[in-house]
């Protein structure tokens, strides 16, 4: 079977229209804004209207798929909303790539009764410091961090979602068990550029990198920027700078190859060119394969922030919004991906990914597995995010390949029995 690639791209296209920027040419679907939620009723309408069965759970995952789910489901997904100024591909190939296989299959193999499903996650881009949707459907949410989470402008994860007529505590209900679940299959662009360089069509990943975020705040004091003497100021950007440059240092005496150290997201206040700046909020967020590596980066970047704000006479406080341990793909599920692959002819390599996704916390309840097509020049989070089309191909075909495996039907199209020997 071959998917029908014209009507990926043209469904890629479609939904890239929701929350464009016409002046910077960026994706604005950022999680619980109305484009996000347009996002979500329009992918309800296109699985409607391809003859699918679609519903939205209380974390706003939008499910589209075939078959009754009163046996273990084969789902597959990724995410539609996105960063600001995102690009068009982030997540929504995964989504777009779900919905074209089961297409493909209900038009060339209506025959499989395995039930195949498809998922938007929600909220995957952390706003609020998680991934809303894919925590909920692997039961790691707690009403605790429900009411209490809030993205880096101080607005509520339960506020945003009443904004758009949804109750938060109704993400408690959209657990899955494991027993629901045979697999589940996540395609994406790699962020990154290592298939890029090395001119290969797929990546088969094999874990994904944790990660934590910070929002920290030092305070100082505002002061006149023409009368305060340099040597008698507490600069809070001072102390932010200070950090910056020993970011290489942490990572090179606690971090592997492997390490990210990102300041993100920068305020300074008050914000006016001629005060002081008397405190600076921003955040930190550490990457990294090892959970034992990422608990020494946290350490080490506490006890250096500490030590900047004494030298510079400054108070330092953070909260730790989200810590998100590594996770590795299903081994069985990842070797199951590699022989599509090498079936097809398909260059590729094993690789870890640093980015995090759904996948990861699907790992809680099911054999999961993620597949990698390259970005150009490793661009990805901005306008000019781009893959090529034959690259979506492949990638899709891949992911079409897998799932027809994993329901037990063998290349020529007979009932072979299911693929994943060992059940989660």
């Amino acid at each position: 079977m071959e998917i029908n690639a014209e009507r990926l791209k043209a469904n890629l296209l479609e939904l890239a229209k929701i929350g464009y920027n016409e002046q910077d040419r960026g994706m604005y679907r950022i999680g619980f804004t109305d484009a996000d939620m347009q996002g979500r009723q329009w992918l309800q309408d296109k699985a409607k209207s391809a003859g699918l069965e679609t519903y939205m759970d209380g974390a706003a995952n939008v499910f589209f798929g075939r078959g009754a789910r009163d046996k273990p489901v084969v789902l597959m997904g990724s995410h539609i909303d996105t960063v600001p100024a995102g690009g068009i591909f982030d997540g929504a190939l995964g989504v777009m790539a779900a919905l074209e296989v089961i297409q493909t299959i209900q038009q060339q193999q209506p025959n499989i009764d395995t039930p195949i499903w498809g998922v938007a996650t929600a909220e995957e881009e952390g706003r609020f410091g998680g991934m809303l949707g894919s925590q909920a459907m692997s039961g790691c949410l707690n009403p605790d961090w429900l009411l209490s989470a809030h993205d880096a402008d101080g607005v509520y994860l339960k506020d945003a979602m009443a904004a758009q007529g949804l109750d938060a505590m109704q993400a408690l209900d959209a657990a899955w068990r494991p027993e629901q679940l045979k697999a589940f299959l996540e395609l994406h662009i790699e962020q990154g550029p290592v298939l890029f360089q090395q001119d290969l069509q797929i990546g088969v990943v094999d874990g994904i990198s944790g990660v934590f975020k910070w929002i920290v705040h030092l305070k100082g004091k505002a002061d006149h920027a023409g009368t305060a003497p340099m040597d008698m100021r507490s600069d809070a950007f001072m102390g932010l700078a200070d950090f910056a440059h020993e970011i290489d240092r942490i990572i090179a005496e606690n971090g592997t190859d492997k390490t990210r150290i990102t300041v993100g997201k920068v305020e300074l206040k008050p914000g006016h060119p001629h005060t002081v700046p008397g405190e600076a909020v921003f955040t930190i967020v550490g990457r990294d394969m090892d959970e034992g590596v990422m608990k020494e980066l946290a350490n080490a970047c506490r006890k250096t922030l500490s030590a900047i704000a004494r030298k510079h006479r400054l108070m330092f406080e953070y909260e730790q919004v989200s810590w998100l341990e590594p996770k590795h793909c299903s081994g069985e599920l990842t070797n199951l991906i590699e022989a599509q692959v090498k079936h097809r002819g398909y260059s590729y390599t094993r690789m870890p990914s640093g980015a995090g996704h759904d996948t990861q916390f699907m790992t809680e309840v099911t054999d999961a597995g993620l597949i990698f097509i390259p970005s150009v020049n490793g661009v990805s989070h901005a306008p000019d995010e781009w893959s090529h089309w034959h690259d979506v191909e492949a990638g899709a075909n891949v992911l079409l390949d897998t799932i027809v495996a994993i329901c037990g039907v063998d290349r020529d199209q007979k009932t072979a029995g299911n693929m994943l020997k060992k059940p989660k």
